[in-house]
């Protein structure tokens, strides 16, 4: 990978900062309409992201009228400008005014994963607000760890590490984080991990999502055979009647020591709720990039390299 310069950094940096800073200091329903104006500019800069979300939505939901795949993508970016706003306010979040902000549901499966002792992994992806979920959970529960991998510039990342320690969370960076994983489930804690991503051919297997073969990591399901943990899937969804996010928690996934088999289960269960909010889940990521051997890109149109 190429050395990014210096200026590049600064550039980018002072970006970022601009954005959450104009936000963190703005009422929030400008805030809100603010952030609309930051992802239409997005959305206008980088072309590409929308042309990869319609590539696919047309191959994951072929059933779907091409108004209905615009209304998904537009969907997308009012989603990411939802989780614009709430990262910007983290500092101004605390244990009192968090239900402003999200409620849990279904924190029981939760519980009954921690009395048994063995450690919680949760399966969540780039759905709703994921940075919200993981900060949130500190709040309604105790800290827990985040897995993550390091952004490429060094200076947004350190500035999002310390957005995302704020109620208390650890950081597991993505790179060689096993020992650190499996040492967090021994001490009976919680590590949050995306299950969403396209997963390169030597640490993946190829499952089916959205009747499309997908190369997702079987990292996940073997951590979870290994410690025993329970494996709960946990998604901050949106609600458009409440104006707020549900921190939703859902029935333990069992899990039977076949990765293959257990990565397809954990594909299945983020599908069903993917199909139930389709329009907050992250489409202009390249999630088929990876394909079976021998097999052609799936659509030349999406081939333009985009961050994960």
């Amino acid at each position: 990978m190429p050395r990014r310069s210096g200026l590049r950094n600064a550039i980018e940096s002072a970006v970022a900062v601009g954005v959450l800073k104009s936000l963190e200091w703005t009422p929030v329903p400008v805030a809100h309409r603010m952030a609309r104006g930051y992802t239409r500019l997005l959305d206008l800069a980088l072309p590409r992201l929308r042309c990869v979300a319609q590539s696919n939505l047309s191959m994951a939901l072929p059933e779907a009228t091409d108004e209905r795949r615009r209304e998904i993508a537009d969907g997308v970016f009012h989603s990411i400008a939802r989780l614009l706003v709430t990262f910007a306010k983290f500092p101004a979040m605390r244990r009192e005014n968090l239900e402003r902000w999200v409620r849990a549901e279904g924190y029981e499966h939760v519980e009954q994963a921690r009395r048994a002792g063995k450690g919680i992994l949760f399966a969540t992806a780039h759905l709703g607000n994921w940075e919200l979920s993981a900060f949130a959970h500190a709040w309604f529960a105790a800290p827990m760890n985040v897995v993550a991998r390091p952004l490429d510039n060094p200076w947004i990342d350190a500035m999002v590490e310390r957005r995302r320690a704020l109620s208390g969370n650890r950081i597991i960076l993505k790179k060689d984080s096993a020992r650190a994983i499996l040492k967090a489930l021994a001490a009976n804690e919680a590590v949050g991990i995306l299950i969403d991503q396209n997963a390169a051919l030597d640490s993946g297997v190829f499952v089916d999502f959205f009747g499309v073969p997908a190369s997702a990591g079987s990292g996940f399901a073997k951590l979870a055979a290994h410690s025993g943990a329970a494996v709960i899937p946990g998604f901050a969804l949106w609600s458009a009647e409440e104006r707020r996010y549900v921190l939703r928690f859902y029935p333990p996934v069992p899990i039977s020591g076949d990765a293959g088999r257990d990565t397809q289960e954990l594909q299945a269960r983020l599908e069903a709720v993917i199909r139930e909010h389709p329009d907050q889940w992250l489409w202009i990521h390249r999630r088929w990039k990876t394909r079976p051997p021998g097999a052609p890109p799936l659509d030349p149109a999406a081939s333009t390299k985009i961050g994960a």
